[in-house]
């Protein structure tokens, strides 16, 4: 996909423009939120589970080279096979090698991040091969030739009328006076589309939400059931995750499953929790003759010691977009890569440079509530804080802000002069304001006043309001 996320500011103003897309960006709110919420509530441990999945995946990270070669140990005893992939080429060039060699030439795919970040989609496509997303969401964008707008629910962009729209375009081997006008119509059409193609692939593909050490199994969680139609039918199954979905054991797991799906959906659990070990064994009744996994790096091994390693703790549910005011704006698109929101905001200057990402983490009010709500407890707010220090460091920012900041240095170092100035500018600009209570533009300010009003200050500065009060306070009690 082409990245956009230096134009993020142009992207936002026309998302805040699209009447469809505000309009279903309600859906994000209403949706989650409250959902969530009550699933926490019933749950009275919930917040000693975020402290225990917290340091479950910060011990996994400082050990990830252990755990990472215990897991290839137990794929491979299981009669599977783990394939390294340095960058997200090498990760494409591996499944195109297994497809080649298998001659497959259609694909299935359960719901995977991880194949949107490596663009594997469109390499398919190019090579010959047909990919078909299975999850619904994933199913309706293919269709629409777009990118997932959230990373839970990919279409929460589109409204039931483009849906509608999109299928009597594309299913022309239907009856044209079909019904399709409830959600019902809409999924079973769905179905009966997709449950052909379980059997046409020679391949499928998944993500995983984990990667467990003790066992070498891969863990994905579905509320549609297609992730385990797409693992268990075709004669080959890859799983391709990046290196920090590991964990130790399946305790582990199991802990980190009672937050997953409570942040993500407000659902105790998802409808379907699959756990794949290897191929199929003799006695199997069904199952891939080949299990694969690929590894992927693509940048996560940097993070690791850094400022930015608590990112790798993120488990993909999606609550910190679902909670933060600027998503709630603009929508997933507006980010211009893989991963909005705030866990966008912080792992794509990362993986893609703070040159290309560095708007992303200024997209933010630091009101918190992604933390509050992050299942694993991510300080997201002082990891954008660090990406904006890079930025600054970095000379990527504005002239005008990076001058701008210098100046109120000078001043603040000089607490005399600052004080000096204030009462000299305060009032001024108090008076000038007072009619309005704003301003539409100011010297100096047009980075802010060009998309929103700036209020008008009061006439007197903090310092003189609460030398006054704290005045008035002695002589009341004089």
């Amino acid at each position: 996909m082409q990245i956009t996320s230096p134009d993020f500011k142009q992207n936002a103003r026309h998302a805040l423009d699209d009447v469809q897309l505000q309009k279903a960006l309600g859906n994000v709110r209403a949706g989650f939120i409250d959902k969530r919420q009550k699933a926490v509530d019933a749950l009275p441990e919930f917040e000693a589970l975020r402290d225990n999945a917290r340091d479950i995946k910060n011990h996994a990270l400082e050990n990830l080279d252990l755990y990472l070669e215990a897991y290839e140990q137990k794929v491979t005893a299981s009669g599977g096979q783990v394939h390294w992939a340095e960058t997200a080429a090498d990760a494409r060039s591996i499944v195109l090698d297994i497809c080649r060699t298998r001659g497959a030439r259609t694909v299935t795919k359960g719901k995977s991040m991880i194949t949107e970040e490596i663009e594997l989609n469109d390499f398919l496509d190019a090579a010959g091969i047909v990919p078909v997303e299975t999850d619904l969401g994933e199913y309706i964008i293919q269709l629409r030739g777009e990118h997932p707008s959230h990373i839970i629910a990919p279409a929460v962009h589109v409204n039931q009328d483009q849906v509608e729209a999109d299928f009597r375009r594309v299913h022309t081997h239907l009856a044209p006076d079909r019904d399709l006008t409830a959600p019902e119509t809409l999924l079973d059409e769905a179905r009966q589309v997709l449950r052909a193609k379980y059997f046409e692939a020679d391949i499928g593909i998944t993500g995983a939400n984990f990667l467990v050490a003790e066992t070498g199994s891969s863990i994905i969680v579905t509320n549609e059931g297609n992730g385990d139609l797409t693992q268990i039918l075709p004669r080959i199954h890859i799983v391709i995750a990046s290196i920090e979905k590991i964990v130790p054991t399946l305790d582990d797991a199991a802990q980190i499953l009672r937050v997953l799906a409570r942040s993500a959906t407000g659902q105790d659990m998802s409808v379907y929790t699959t756990l794949s070990t290897g191929p199929r064994r003799p006695d199997d009744p069904d199952g891939p003759d080949e299990y694969h996994v690929i590894l992927l790096d693509n940048g996560r091994s940097a993070m690791l010691g850094t400022e930015f390693q608590d990112m790798l703790r993120c488990i993909r549910c999606g609550a910190c977009m679902n909670h933060c005011p600027v998503y709630h704006s603009i929508g997933g698109h507006a980010y211009g890569w893989v991963y909005p929101g705030p866990m966008g905001a912080v792992l794509t200057p990362a993986l893609i440079g703070v040159d290309k990402g560095g708007h992303l983490p200024n997209a933010s009010t630091f009101c918190g509530r992604c933390e509050s709500v992050c299942p694993m407890k991510i300080p997201l707010p002082k990891m954008m804080r660090h990406w904006r220090e890079k930025e600054f460091e970095r000379g990527l920012n504005p002239a005008t802000q990076r001058y701008g900041l210098k100046a109120w240095a000078f001043f603040a170092r000089r607490p005399w002069l600052y004080r000096l100035a204030t009462s000299i500018a305060i009032p001024v600009l108090g008076t000038a304001g007072k009619a309005k209570g704003r301003f539409s533009w100011l010297p100096f300010a047009g980075g802010w006043t060009k998309h929103r009003e700036l209020p008008a200050p009061e006439t007197r500065t903090f310092r003189q309001q609460w030398s006054q009060r704290e005045a008035l306070k002695q002589g009341g009690a004089a």
